[in-house]
């Protein structure tokens, strides 16, 4: 094979015509010339994968030849948030009733003012709604992976369509309208993904089975499930806490002279930013984790050494240390989007429940153009965090050598062919349709005084929809790890696909013949 000088070169792997006795001996995962060699593995260029002793743990296989802690402000900044998430939830919940008392907190109670504990009580719903959801979900995936988009598809489009009537019904227009756009929206996009499910469908089963041959896959979808519901649990308690000591009017405000709209407002927007910021970096750090698994079966599967031992810890570990300022750092840059995202939301809903229409309209396509930045952003973080996962890198320099790699691979087309991704997020947004509604229905038949003329029923759902959101982006996150890795591993070294997995090769020829051209070898 020539190289093309106008091509990046990092095809130094043997040719795909080289027998596949004679390719293997000659890989050695050696670094690609530049632009990609500082960013790129060493692969322990020196072990002999065709002895039967080789077998590595995963810091030898994808060894860092001089390993340092990245973004380190951005841990930094972290850990100082987190630290100030929990000054305001000791404070908050200290010497309220939430946190003092056990009066009177039953799911009728009385309070006219602010939040109170019948909202804890409708939150503990909601966790278990979207735990119970997103497991059952999780395990619909896993036993008919085949069936799988089928089923997402039609169960939120048919979702979502119900849930909007019944809002129409109950005279709740602004929710109604919402979910009815949203519903039209994805019942055009399934129409037009008709013909990629075969490729997806081949490529959410190779994730799967590697996932339940390899690592600890389902192990940590679970953990960090609990994970998720449990800050879930102790956000829900944090934001009634600051409703109840601190809104004006309520009974701890008789003795609180601090009380004010504006810290209410302010304490809100900090534990929603800390909440979306913790929650990202849970996610982020089970998507590194669990890239460590699906890089190690590419590369190392089919070599005489085989997988490399402890891969998952292997992963995790390199998370938690070199790159956990690179993870938080990209959270971060999602934290942000999303709180202003949010805040589109509640300010276009309540612009609908005033009747201005023209506000409403405002905040729908202001939160339109930052949810098209939302997915911008988790998509580059997506590919990016899988690379520093295998080969170390700040986030920056990972986010840009990933990216151009993808490119000038040709790995972009089949990236946009894949429907993995957008269908995971349409199962996410089903268990989020779930938990808002629940939210709904409680407080119309509890009816809480404190909601009279349903003045609270906007944030409540609003929050009950995030909290099912992120507890179900948590669980689906081994999955989306497994798609972007397979597709960074690819774009490094197309050849080991070819030359290593060549049934798994010609299952995707067949169902995307257009992979031959696209991709550049």
């Amino acid at each position: 094979m020539t190289h093309n000088p106008q091509q990046p070169y990092y095809q130094q792997q043997g040719p795909p015509h080289v027998p596949h006795q004679q390719y293997q001996q000659q890989f050695q995962y050696q670094p690609p010339q530049q632009p990609y060699a500082q960013q790129a593995p060493n692969h322990n260029p020196q072990v002999n994968y065709n002895s039967t002793q080789a077998s590595l743990e995963f810091s030898q296989a994808f060894k860092i030849e001089e390993p340092k802690y990245h973004d380190l402000w951005a841990a930094i900044l972290f850990v100082c948030t987190v630290g100030g998430f929990i000054a305001v939830s000791v404070l908050s919940i200290h010497g309220s009733e939430i946190g003092s008392s056990s009066r009177n907190k039953g799911i009728y109670r009385t309070d006219t003012v602010a939040l109170n504990a019948n909202t804890i009580i409708l939150f503990a719903f909601v966790l278990c709604i979207a735990f119970v959801t997103s497991l059952t979900y999780f395990w619909i995936i896993r036993t008919f992976t085949k069936q799988a988009i089928w089923i997402t598809g039609i169960l939120q489009i048919v979702f979502g369509l119900a849930t909007a009537f019944y809002y129409f019904t109950r005279h709740w227009f602004s929710a109604g309208i919402a979910y009815l756009v949203f519903s039209v929206f994805y019942i055009i996009c399934f129409i037009t993904w008709v013909p990629r499910i075969p490729f997806s469908v081949l490529m959410l089963q190779t994730i799967i089975d590697v996932s339940k041959n390899y690592g600890h896959v389902f192990w940590i979808s679970s953990i960090g499930g609990f994970a998720a519901t449990a800050f879930a649990a102790w956000f829900s308690v944090t934001m009634v806490s600051i409703y109840v000591k601190y809104y004006p009017g309520s009974k701890e405000c008789t003795t609180n002279r601090s009380c004010s709209q504006g810290k209410v407002i302010g304490l809100l927007i900090f534990i929603t930013f800390a909440g979306y910021w913790i929650t990202e970096v849970i996610k982020n750090v089970i998507h590194v984790s669990i890239s460590g698994v699906y890089g190690s079966w590419y590369f190392c599967s089919k070599k005489p050494g085989g997988f490399p031992k402890g891969s998952t810890r292997g992963a995790f570990n390199r998370a938690m240390t070199y790159s956990f300022g690179s993870i938080s750092f990209g959270s971060l840059l999602v934290a942000i989007v999303q709180l202003l995202r949010q805040a589109c939301s509640i300010a276009s809903q309540n612009e609908a429940a005033e009747g201005n229409i023209f506000g409403a309209c405002f905040f729908c396509c202001l939160q339109f153009l930052i949810g098209i930045l939302d997915w911008a952003i988790q998509f580059l973080n997506e590919y990016a965090f899988s690379y520093i996962a295998l080969y170390g890198q700040s986030y920056i320099p990972a986010a840009k050598a990933t990216w151009k790699m993808i490119k000038d691979r040709g790995v972009d087309a089949i990236v946009n062919e894949c429907l993995i991704n957008p269908v995971l997020t349409m199962g996410a947004i089903f268990v989020a349709y779930v938990s808002s509604l629940f939210a709904f229905l409680y407080l119309q038949f509890t009816r809480p005084s404190y909601n009279d003329g349903n003045s609270f029923t906007i944030v409540v759902m609003a929050f009950a929809f995030v909290i099912g959101l992120q507890i179900a982006n948590v669980f689906l996150v081994p999955i989306k790890s497994g798609v972007a890795t397979f597709f960074v591993a690819m774009a490094f070294d197309p050849q080991v696909l070819i030359m290593e997995h060549p049934v798994l090769w010609q299952q995707i020829v067949q169902v995307y013949p257009h992979i031959q051209a696209a991709i550049h070898v």
